[in-house]
């Protein structure tokens, strides 16, 4: 099974009133567990479509979907990670318990971000999912969101995530644009405030090849949780999520539907 978490990028299917924070592609009422995922940077919700899929009937996913791209178009671009996580704590905590986090590169670091304000309101999730990130602990200063055109697309096609041929349409780079170098922004200017971490199992996963870290750093969630730790590495880039959907979804369903 593959997956399609690349080329997304945020392209407008149908512009409409926007719809919230969340999306439910297989809505599963039924299903004894909930799954927030957080996508990455220049994503929407509709790239993580497939995963949704294989995990349903078993998990109900709720995937954000950031202002600033698809239905949420209009919307102007939160480009500060805190900001950001302040507002989905509020959408997190009135979703029916119990749930887990699933975030991607960024969607990771906000993940990480929501948890830790879910707990200090004595929320704890079920998990949280951390994937082609490394721990809060690790920063490596990047300014990609200052460069010019040329060199953030550089940049932005330097993880293998895009399809270039869309990147180069001139119409859709304008509508992408905001939403690429507000997320980079937010991503670039994070800083992790030292603090109480996260009690929750954190299960890390990342690819081999990833050119934006070194899998060791991956390491480093061990760090900000009291919960287990559970970390694995797949073959692939920052979007191994592409080739691994099967094993990435058996991990997740294996973590959430393990008997207390």
């Amino acid at each position: 099974m593959r997956g399609h978490f690349r080329a997304d990028w945020g392209i407008p299917m149908v512009v409409r009133a926007p719809r919230g924070w969340t999306r439910r592609f297989h809505p599963a009422p039924a299903a004894g567990m909930r799954l927030v995922v957080l996508p990455h940077a220049g994503g929407s919700a509709s790239a993580y479509h497939s995963l949704s899929s294989a995990l349903s009937p078993v998990i109900d996913v709720h995937t954000v979907q950031y202002p600033g791209r698809q239905d949420r178009l209009t919307e102007p671009v939160i480009d500060d990670l805190h900001v950001l996580a302040e507002r989905l704590v509020e959408v997190v905590s009135a979703l029916p318990r119990p749930f887990a986090l699933f975030g991607h590169s960024m969607g990771a670091a906000i993940a990480f971000e929501v948890a830790r304000r879910l707990e200090a309101r004595d929320i704890v999730p079920a998990a949280l999912f951390v994937s082609g990130r490394p721990g809060p602990g690790v920063h490596k200063e990047e300014w990609h969101h200052l460069s010019d055109d040329a060199a953030f697309l550089a940049e932005v096609n330097r993880l293998g995530g895009t399809d270039t041929t869309v990147l180069d349409d001139p119409d859709i780079l304008d509508l992408v644009m905001p939403a690429l170098r507000g997320d980079y922004k937010a991503i670039e200017t994070y800083r992790y405030r030292p603090g109480p971490g996260v009690s929750c199992p954190v299960v890390a996963l990342t690819g081999d090849a990833d050119p934006v870290l070194d899998v060791r750093d991956v390491g480093n969630w061990r760090d900000h949780t009291t919960g287990s730790f559970e970390m694995e590495v797949f073959d692939g880039g920052h979007f191994f999520l592409d080739d691994h959907l099967d094993a990435v979804v058996a991990r997740i369903v294996g973590r959430l539907t393990v008997s207390p």
